[in-house]
């Protein structure tokens, strides 16, 4: 493997912080996915953590609008 390779670049780029990642979640489903699991699919993300994660501020996943409200 190259140096420069990251393995897992795509949970790095994650933000640990539940309102950074709010708003990181959102603007990803927004732009580039159309559903939420296909989003933690991409991103080899747990989706039962993310979800509980953005429940500790009160946000849940709405798939009719694509989006944590």
């Amino acid at each position: 493997m190259d140096k420069y390779q990251i393995k897992g670049w795509k949970q790095i780029m994650i933000p640990k912080d539940p309102v950074m990642l709010l708003s990181y979640v959102n603007t990803q489903l927004r732009d580039f996915y159309r559903s939420l699991d296909a989003f933690c699919e991409d991103r080899g993300l747990n989706r039962k953590e993310l979800e509980d994660k953005l429940d500790m501020i009160d946000y849940a996943y709405d798939p009719a609008v694509n989006q944590f409200v």
